[in-house]
């Protein structure tokens, strides 16, 4: 045979080299789809509608007490305040009861990033690096390798409690709950019949709406783009700052919510920056030298949130321009303890600001380009723009007819988060082509909804009692 025969032949019998570490197989060995729905022996789809309401689950109103330990104890009045105000409120500061709860039901063991606190008011907008707007969930404080079921449980059980206090009837919001699961399961199968690339970047925001059959949303999205975009630093900065002898700006107190902060405390914020700076990829760095640190204060954000430790840092560029960073307190992930319980082990990444920043990067398709992480007096934050133009949908303020087109446009949102780090093939191989699934769903968001309803009247009697403080409308 000749040189260039040989050359051929060689070049025919397939790869020249050795499987690669973090590169795929090839061959390739077995089918991930095959593999999905091989679980369904093990784990039925209708599993999924199991609630355990017999078992030994701790009070409500002691998972909230503990649930502030660590926080700043003269605000965690506002954040019972906050969970007391409805059921849904309860629902979004509870994730770690839920996580116990989450627990006790049927996992198909197949782990995915998943969001940890994925409820119907975590999805947003926000601007990417050029300014547009995109929509994807947008809390990751909970961030954890899990369960992906987890967080499917988690956004349709909001989706009811959500239809409830928006006056919706119990139909409503079961199929709110329904069509969630649904769009979940048909865009994974989406995801999995399409090269991989465009699994990754699929689902683009100008098609959401059409490929989640979400036309009666767009009215709302519309009015709350047009409000994101103004939702900027520099607009945040004329409101709470005023300016300063010599020039420059510093915040104004507007208690509780936003406080200054002494001098020392301000400083060692300040300090910080400098090892945030070096986790951030280093073309970012001329972006910030051009800005210059005038001012730190204490902010109250979220629900959840609410007594964390959590700075507004002002910056202004040659013009007196505003970016304002947010510094948050990144405490371990409240559904860490529960996932032992599944037989999940959750790798040590060091630093739970790290945790935050990768487990969003990994979910999002455009994250904030300034995401970053820092330590302030040994405790971990997480950095972030803040006020990137954010918008978000009051999911319990929407209309009846409305609901059912939310619901389908988070599920496959979620869908497509979790396709970053679970094979969709896998995933859609396990949900299938019948609504079983959407169907066990629903009747655990129902029942699950049922028992928050019930968490909240325990929250609520012992605030009125005096049992617990919370302080109402702040």
């Amino acid at each position: 045979m000749s040189e260039l025969g040989g050359a051929v032949a060689a070049r025919d019998a397939g790869p020249r080299v050795s499987r690669v570490g973090g590169f795929a197989e090839w061959p390739a060995k077995g089918s991930p789809k095959e593999e999905g729905k091989a679980l369904r022996g093990r784990v039925p789809r209708d599993a999924h509608a199991f609630l355990d309401v017999n078992g030994d689950r701790p009070d409500a109103v002691r998972a909230v007490e503990e649930s502030n330990r660590g926080r700043i104890s003269e605000l965690t009045a506002i954040r019972v305040g906050r969970m007391a105000a409805t059921p849904f409120a309860f629902l979004r500061g509870s994730a770690g009861l839920m996580g116990y709860d989450l627990a006790r039901t049927p996992t198909t063991g197949i782990g995915a990033q998943i969001c940890g606190d994925a409820h119907a008011g975590n999805f947003g907008l926000y601007a990417d690096a050029r300014g547009g707007l995109v929509i994807d969930l947008n809390d990751f404080d909970e961030t954890v390798h899990g369960p992906w079921e987890w967080d499917l449980k988690r956004l349709a059980a909001s989706l009811v409690l959500a239809g409830r206090e928006a006056g919706a009837d119990e139909d409503t919001c079961r199929k709110a709950a329904r069509y969630a699961a649904g769009s979940y399961r048909r865009t994974m199968r989406l995801l999995a019949k399409l090269p991989v690339l465009e699994a990754w970047n699929a689902i683009a925001d100008e098609e959401l709406v059409s490929h989640t059959d979400a036309h009666d949303l767009l009215g709302t999205l519309e009015r709350v783009s047009e409000k994101a975009r103004g939702n900027t630093s520099g607009r945040f900065a004329a409101r709470s700052t005023e300016a300063v002898e010599g020039g420059g700006r510093r915040f104004v107190d507007a208690p509780p919510v936003l406080r200054r902060i002494p001098d020392a405390e301000a400083a060692v914020v300040s300090a910080s920056l400098q090892e945030y700076l070096t986790t951030l990829s280093e073309d970012r760095l001329p972006l910030l030298a051009r800005y210059a640190v005038h001012d730190v204060a204490f902010r109250i954000v979220g629900t959840g949130s609410v007594g964390l430790r959590s700075y507004v840092v002002l910056l202004l560029d040659h013009r007196g321009e505003a970016l304002v960073l947010q510094v948050k307190e990144a405490r371990s992930s409240v559904l860490l303890p529960h996932l032992e319980t599944v037989g999940l082990t959750v790798p040590e990444l060091g630093h739970e600001g790290r945790r935050v920043v990768l487990g969003q990067k990994r979910m999002q398709v455009v994250s904030d380009i300034l995401l970053g992480w820092t330590s302030v007096d040994g405790r971990p934050f997480q950095v972030r723009q803040f006020r990137n133009r954010k918008g978000s949908v009051d999911p319990a303020a929407l209309a009846a007819d409305q609901i059912d087109d939310y619901a389908r446009m988070t599920g496959a949102l979620l869908a497509r988060a979790h396709a970053h780090s679970a094979d969709p093939r896998l995933v859609a191989g396990y949900c299938g082509k019948s609504e079983e699934l959407d169907e066990a769903i629903a009747s655990f968001s129902v029942a699950y909804a049922d028992r928050t309803e019930q968490d909240h009247a325990a929250l609520v009697a012992a605030v009125r009692s005096g049992r617990v403080a919370g302080e109402m409308g702040v």
